[in-house]
């Protein structure tokens, strides 16, 4: 039985704007680059281009519906290694992205402090760790920089799925967060699967954002698969935690239309009938239906918009194919900030057996 309906959050002001055209056609057209890079990514692993790849088909919406709603002026994103969708949403070089996946740098060589946008991870609920200590200190700052924080302060947006919910850091996480009210948001992109695990067999009560509640924390489940919601669900989210209110749940129920990663078989734990009966409407054609019925786009532009997808998609991939083997000494610059004794006889050792020198 699917979770019943949960809102906390305040509504959105009345006289809130809404999106204005351009900004519904530049949602699509993000979509369908998110779409379009996504699959590509998918069949560059085939092609042993890279190694391994986290695919993110059907999670389109709920990925670029939350990055939409970012101020990458002074929030920060904490990704896990599946938020693809959201990095391009906020500008991220996809090259540079991409260059983990191709086994070049771990986290990606795009540069964090610039793009707001973390060092994405394999540890499953590591990033909503470092999320709630960054916003934090986005509080301590408020306080000693400035007494008021009626300018707002900087949001840490934490995602993370409905599988990684079940680890204790999650819960150490929120905990903390509560009690700190730091200004924070967990994104929680339920869909469906803890890799091989159905969400109804690992999340007690089938609802991440009903735990909110224990925490004294407001939450909203919003439908994943409808870029609008998702966008207005997050910006409120992040409208609260910005007042110094405090931290926020948002769960976007949504699916994993693809496997849990290029080395996964989903075959093995659904069928093609249960992917399709469950996964519900596609979010690019559900976005395109709402476009083409309020007069904002026509078929002239989609038609645009997925072609312009497609090249730059092939433009990314030359892009990673050029990547070349970074210099094996950096994995002893980036450590610890001022270096330790036992790290430099590494390094030594290192320059000795490699470099011979």
């Amino acid at each position: 039985m699917a979770p019943r309906a949960l809102d906390t959050l305040p509504p959105r002001p009345a006289d809130a704007a809404a999106p204005a055209d351009d900004q519904l056609r530049d949602l699509y057209r993000m979509l369908s680059n998110v779409r379009q890079l996504d699959t590509a990514a998918v069949a560059w692993q085939r092609q042993g281009l890279i190694p391994g790849y986290a695919p993110m088909l059907g999670q389109e919406a709920a990925q670029v519906g939350a990055g939409a709603a970012v101020d990458i002026t002074r929030d920060f994103v904490f990704p896990t290694y599946r938020e693809m969708g959201v990095a391009y949403t906020l500008g991220v070089n996809m090259v540079e992205y991409m260059s983990t996946h191709k086994a070049i740098w771990h986290g990606g060589l795009y540069d964090s402090v610039a793009t707001h946008f973390a060092p994405f991870q394999a540890v499953v609920g590591g990033s909503v760790l470092h999320a709630v200590g960054w916003a934090h200190g986005q509080t301590l700052n408020g306080q000693t920089i400035n007494s008021s924080v009626a300018a707002g302060l900087g949001v840490g947006l934490a995602f993370l799925g409905d599988g990684a919910s079940s680890q204790g850091d999650v819960h150490e996480a929120m905990n903390f967060a509560a009690i700190l009210q730091a200004p924070v948001v967990f994104f929680v992109q339920n869909n469906g699967w803890a890799i091989s695990v159905p969400t109804e067999r690992q999340v007690a009560g089938g609802s991440v954002a009903a735990r909110a509640a224990g925490y004294g924390m407001p939450a909203v489940r919003v439908d994943g698969n409808d870029v609008l919601a998702v966008r207005d669900a997050t910006h409120r989210a992040v409208a609260h935690a910005r007042a110094g209110l405090g931290p926020v749940v948002v769960e976007a129920m949504t699916y994993r239309r693809g496997p849990h990663s290029t080395s996964d078989d989903p075959g093995r734990y659904r069928t093609l009938d249960d992917e399709k009966i469950d996964g519900g409407e596609d979010p690019l054609s559900r976005f395109r239906a709402v476009l083409l019925a309020q007069g904002t786009a026509h078929a002239a532009f989609f038609a645009e918009a997925d072609a312009q997808a497609q090249q730059h998609a092939d433009d990314i991939r030359d892009g990673v194919v050029a990547l070349s083997s970074r210099p094996g000494s950096e994995m002893f610059d980036f450590v610890f900030q001022e270096t330790t004794p036992t790290l430099g006889a590494q390094a030594r050792q290192w320059r000795e057996e490699s470099e011979h020198v």
